[in-house]
């Protein structure tokens, strides 16, 4: 077997795919420096499992892997690869040839493969033992090892003389056996301190299942007792509830027929109320008749004094209009003679004025002529300015019409900007009128869109409807979960406290002293009553407690005494009592640093709560008792203050005073302290199930209303859907009507277009016209010029006649104002006259007046007489019909106190039927309430057969049996049965299974221990023939190779002596092993003394003795010859070719004589910086010349 070849890919400076290949003999690899030759001898080590990175000459396994270059990236992986023949089959594989691979990727992954087959590092290891191969073996020596072979303590040696002597594989065959011995032995010690546990427990479990063994026979028969006595209670039971129903239904009737009454005579009863109304109603309004003619009376009686003052106050008028008429009379006479005076001064007044009128008609006539002179040249001056205005009228309707021109022009244009107004008022209403028609189509598409959210918003509540209908149906079952829920944690509840109250896991004697409880004042309770505490502390409280808990505390020592003497007289047994008056605390807790180390929770006093007059009971049964939280921190404390203290863990375990400690497994845990609490958990959860029946029951008549609501929801949106629609329509029509506009907007376009026609055409003609109106304008001022000359001459002489009709026009006015003093003077007096005329005339009516009035006077008090006596005779009628109505009143009062009576004889009736109609009522409420009081009781015995035996009435029918038929008896034999049962004390039913179970545990784990002292005597005999063969072995080799290597050290040192020396005093196959160099002339000395060549060529001599007496297949030696000189690397040269007879060697080296010993070289260099790379031999030979 040897070396073919190492084919190395990425690893180290090896970026490339490098393949080595090797043959028979010396290969010399060669090369600077830094060029990587080392790293051949780490790729073999490595590839054959070398796990440490330091060994490797790196930090960590990563830095095998090739980390780049300036000018090459760093590789993923790093890959190595060695092939060995394997003709001679001394590797156990079936191969002529074998492959080991190993690599290494970045990611942390590894494999390894022989033959291209995965396989572990251990395969590879076992293949290569007792070769020499390995990274433990003698193949492959390193810089470093040559020193470390020399300079290692003795013990570090042995693994080099164990290869070579072959027992490693003996000596890993035997710690393989160590550790299998080591697991039995353990395995061994847990099996036997199972067993112990076990047969302590057997021996109480057997006592423990012949005891549930009696119980369950008891408890079948107390079963098979308590169906039938169930199944005659269902019957009994049924019986009763049907006689309840028909006695409720006869009273059912009989409240019927009651209120059948009842509402007959409230119907006659409210009649005659009525009837009594309506008579109250007539009486009243005959009242209210008599009360206004009384009314009446006071008012006429109030009109009469009225009219009497009236006629006074006439009479007084009378007198004031006959005094006035008098003096009327008197004024008359006095104006009429003013009035005659006045006349006379008119009359000359008149003359005079005629006179002046005569004057003033001849200067008239004199300026009548002037003024027809002035006239005359007047008119001509007028006519000429007439044809002036004429000329200027033409001239102006010439204008007019150039104005009418340019007006028509201006209305041309005005119709032109009229028209393009008219177009961006049609293109506006056009654009309006699509942003309408586009306004209505979103309101439509608005509409449309609100019928269809409509559409979904019913279907959504249709679907909610239904979703709430199955929710209904969920909670439904729920509610019934919950009331079955409720109904069992209220009977746990009940059978919890019935527990409680008879004191369950008690001992006898105290049971029988808490009976006299009630008749005996001074006994308070037993401990586990009277404190409270957390359920966390709970187990620890019970234990610091032990068999206090069930301790009896008295008010003082007389009813301690009193009770202790009640258990001796009746045998009832032993009890403990705790009188308050005469307990007290055991002194303080000295240790308090205790309560502030690691894991002390507190004092177990501090933990616990009662009332104030039981502290001293708490103190001395607590106060010097330490809870810890676990038996860790509980042992440290013990030891630090010299198990002077009493603690209690979490869990139960206790440390007593002096060292004990006591923990363990609880057999059966009666948790007094905790019954309280579950009580109280119990009474919460069942009020808080009741709770929730409660809000699951409110919740579906919330989801009943809900649904409704909904159903309205989607009624009301039915209703809003056809509203939609019916807006949808119209939004269409209104469309239509829209576009239908539009079009015609369009249609103005059209009409636009022959009005811009004809004013075009208009325009042209008024073009016209305007040429002619210029030449009519030109001959109008000719004319005028013509006229204005005449004028002018006209107008001289009118001045002159205008100077002589002012001369005439003075005289005149002179005259005038003569003639209007006197005119004033005569109007003055006319006015006197006019104004005398008058006020005679204002006093003669006056008179007549006053005469009218005087006789109206007279008249109206004639007319108020006769009132008076009218009034008079009705008032006197209103007497009479006052008395006919005071006989009808009186009539009907007696008709309303008939009616009265019987009103009230209606009332008592209708009073008693209630009463009869409450009692009935009562009545069906009492069997009702009975009947569902023995329904529950029915229901209760239901769940309770259901809870205990998981029986259901028709299940029960089974089990029935006809001899028992006496409730009476079968009573007796079920309390009897139950005494029997609660006389066996605290029951463990899983005994029996947990009996058998631990039985047959206990037969297989002695089988275990019996296999398992039986493999111990095997393996120990494994390794006692182990360390014999290895000791015979050893020995054997050992001298040989103390043999070779004085022989190898005499050839290489030419001459001396080398020994090797076993450490006295120990086991050969542990003992260190010394080497003892003596080179030619010099004396027998230590290692340490020797030169590093001499060193290095002992350590050599070594090599080469244990090559010589167990060759390996190859051997890589890494410049070992370093440190030698030219001569001896000549004798290392030659040996070393001695033995390439059963030894491959390849040598990594520097010097030019171990290279002419080589049968081949390989040369390494790094023509590429950090890239290693193989060159030629004889580029080697040439760098090396050089």
């Amino acid at each position: 077997m040897y070396l073919k070849n190492i084919e190395v890919q990425g690893f180290k400076s090896f970026a490339q795919k490098i393949n080595f290949e090797f043959h028979n003999g010396i290969t010399g690899i060669v090369g600077p420096n830094g060029s990587g030759k080392s790293n051949v001898g780490d790729a073999v080590r490595w590839v054959l499992g070398e796990q440490s990175a330091k060994q490797l000459r790196g930090g960590n396994m990563q830095d095998v892997i090739f980390s780049g270059t300036e000018l090459r990236k760093p590789l993923s992986f790093a890959s190595v690869a060695i092939t060995l023949d394997n003709s001679d089959h001394k590797l156990p594989v079936d191969f002529e040839e074998v492959t080991v691979t190993r690599r290494l990727y970045r990611s942390g992954e590894s494999e390894y493969r022989i033959n291209g087959s995965s396989c572990r590092l251990k395969d590879i290891n076992e293949m290569f033992y007792d070769t020499g191969i390995g990274k433990e073996g003698y193949s492959i020596i390193g810089q470093g090892q040559i020193d470390k072979i020399l300079s290692g303590k003795p013990e570090e040696r042995r693994e080099l003389f164990d290869e070579a002597a072959g027992i490693v594989k003996f000596k890993r065959r035997k710690n393989t056996t160590l550790k299998k011995l080591e697991e039995e032995q353990q395995n061994l010690v847990r099996v036997t301190d199972i067993l112990s546990e076990l047969t302590k427990q057997l021996e109480p479990l057997e006592r423990q299942s012949e005891t549930a063994k009696i119980y369950l026979a008891k408890r079948e028969n107390l079963k098979e007792l308590d169906i039938n006595m169930f199944l005659l209670e269902y019957e009994h039971t049924g019986n009763l509830i049907r006689e309840l129903e028909e006695k409720t239904r006869i009273a059912e009737n009989q409240l019927k027929e009651a209120q059948d009454t009842h509402s007959r005579t409230k119907d006659e009863y409210e009649r005659l109320e009525k009837i009594l109304e309506e008579l109250n109603e007539r009486m009243e309004a005959l009242r209210e008749e008599s009360r206004d003619r009384a009314i009446r009376k006071q008012k006429l009686s109030g009109e009469i004094n009225v009219l009497h003052e009236q006629i006074l106050a006439g009479e007084q008028n009378d007198s004031h209009y006959r005094s006035r008429l008098l003096a009327v009379q008197e004024d008359t006479e006095k104006k009429s003679a003013d009035q005659e005076a006045l006349e006379e001064q008119k009359s000359d007044l008149q003359a005079n004025l005629r006179e002046i009128n005569r004057k003033l008609a001849d200067e008239q006539k004199k300026m009548d002529n002037i003024q027809s002179s002035i006239e005359e040249c007047t008119q001509a001056v007028e006519d000429g300015k007439n044809e002036i205005i004429e000329i200027l009228n033409s001239r102006a309707n010439t204008k007019g019409k150039a104005q009418r021109f340019d007006a028509m022009k201006e209305q041309l244009d005005i119709r032109k900007a009229g028209i393009s107004q008219r177009i961006l008022s049609l293109k506006t209403q056009e654009e309006e009128q699509q942003s309408a028609i586009d306004q209505a189509q979103k309101e439509y598409d608005t509409i449309t869109k609100a019928i269809q959210e409509t559409r979904e918003e019913g279907s959504r509540l249709t679907k909610e409807i239904h979703a709430i209908q199955e929710t209904l149906k969920q909670q439904n079952a729920q509610l019934e979960k919950e009331q079955t829920s409720y109904h069992r944690e209220a009977s746990r509840l009940e059978s919890l406290r019935n527990i409680t109250e008879r004191y369950d896991g008690y001992g006898n004697s105290i049971r029988r002293v808490m009976e006299q409880k009630d008749h005996v004042p001074g006994i308070r309770g037993v401990v586990a009553d009277i404190i409270h505490v957390e359920k966390n502390y709970e187990i620890a409280i019970e234990t610091a407690l032990g068999g206090s808990i069930q301790n009896i505390v008295t008010d003082n020592e007389q009813t301690a005494k009193q009770m202790i003497e009640f258990l001796k007289k009746n045998r009832y047994g032993r009890a403990t009592f705790l009188p308050l008056n005469s307990i007290s605390s055991r002194g303080e807790f000295n240790q308090r640093g205790a309560l502030n180390e690691p894991g002390a929770i507190g004092l177990a006093s501090g933990l616990v709560t009662a009332e104030k007059e039981y502290d001293g009971l708490i103190g001395y049964l607590l106060g010097r008792v330490l809870v810890v939280d676990h038996i860790d921190h509980a042992i440290a404390i013990a030891r630090k203050y010299r198990h002077s203290i009493r603690m209690v863990t979490l869990e139960g375990e206790s440390l007593s005073p002096g060292g004990s400690m006591t923990g363990g497994a609880f057999k059966n845990n009666s948790n007094l302290l905790g019954r309280r609490r579950e009580i109280e958990e119990l009474e919460k959860k069942v009020k808080e199930l009741a709770a929730g029946y409660n809000e699951i029951r409110q919740s579906m008549e919330d989801n009943r209303s809900r649904r409704n609501e909904m159903r309205d929801t989607v009624a009301a949106l039915q209703q809003k859907f056809q509203e939609q629609s019916i807006q949808q329509n119209t939004a269409r029509l209104n469309i239509e009507q829209l576009e239908k506009k539009a079009e015609e907007i369009r249609g103005g376009y059209t009409r636009i277009e022959r009005e811009q026609e004809e004013i075009r055409l208009q325009a042209r003609n008024m073009q016209a016209d305007n040429i002619k109106i210029t030449q009519e304008l030109e001959a109008s001022k000719r004319d005028e010029e013509e006229l204005e000359t005449f004028i002018e001459t006209r107008q001289k002489e009118l001045e002159d006649w205008k100077k002589d009709e002012a001369e005439t026009s003075e005289k005149l006015e002179k005259i005038r104002l003569d003639a209007s003093a006197s005119q004033q003077k005569e109007s003055f007096i006319k006015e006197n006259l006019r104004r005398l005329k008058e006020e005679v005339e204002v006093l003669s009516k006056e008179r007549e007046e006053i005469l009218d009035s005087l006789e109206k006077g007279s008249q109206e008090t004639a007319e108020k007489r006769k009132t008076i006596d009218k009034v008079r005779k009705e008032i006197e009628g209103f007497a009479a019909k006052e008395e006919a109505a005071a006989k009808q009143l009186e009539k009907w009062q007696q008709e309303k106190e008939e009616r009265t009576k019987s009103h009230k004889e209606f009332f008592e009736k209708r009073d008693e039927l209630s009463g009869q109609i409450s009692l009935l009522d009562k009545e069906c409420f009492r069997l009702k309430t009975q009947a569902e009081k023995i329904e529950e009781n029915r229901e209760a015995r239901i769940s309770y057969m259901w809870e205990e035996y998981e029986i259901t009435p028709n299940n029960a029918l089974q089990y029935r049996k006809e001899e028992m038929n006496d409730r009476h008896v079968m009573k007796q034999q079920i309390h009897k049965l139950k005494e029997e049962i609660r006389s066996l004390g605290s029951v463990n039913v899983n005994a029996i299974e947990d009996y058998k179970e631990l039985l047959e545990r206990h037969t297989f784990l002695s089988g275990q221990y019996n296999d398992l002292l039986e493999a111990e005597k095997t393996l120990e005999q494994i390794i006692q023939e182990l360390d014999e063969g290895m000791r015979k072995q050893f020995s054997e080799k050992f001298g040989e190779i103390q043999k070779e290597f004085d022989k190898a050290f005499k050839e290489l040192f030419g001459g001396g002596r080398g020994t090797l020396e076993l450490a006295e005093d120990e086991d050969i196959l542990e003992a260190g092993i010394r080497i003892i160099s003596q080179p030619p002339g010099k004396k027998l000395q230590n290692m340490m003394q020797l030169s590093g060549g001499e060193k290095a060529l002992t350590a050599i001599a070594l090599l080469f003795a244990i090559q010589n007496l167990k060759p390996s297949p190859f051997c890589l030696l890494d410049e070992i010859e370093a440190a030698l000189d030219d001569s001896n690397v000549g004798r290392f040269a030659g040996y070393l070719q001695k033995l390439t007879k059963n030894t491959q060697f390849i040598i990594i080296t520097h010097r030019r004589g171990t290279m002419n010993a080589a049968d081949r070289l390989y040369g390494i260099t790094m023509q590429e910086k950090g890239v290693s790379t193989l060159v030629s031999v004889d580029l080697v030979e040439n760098q090396l010349t050089q």
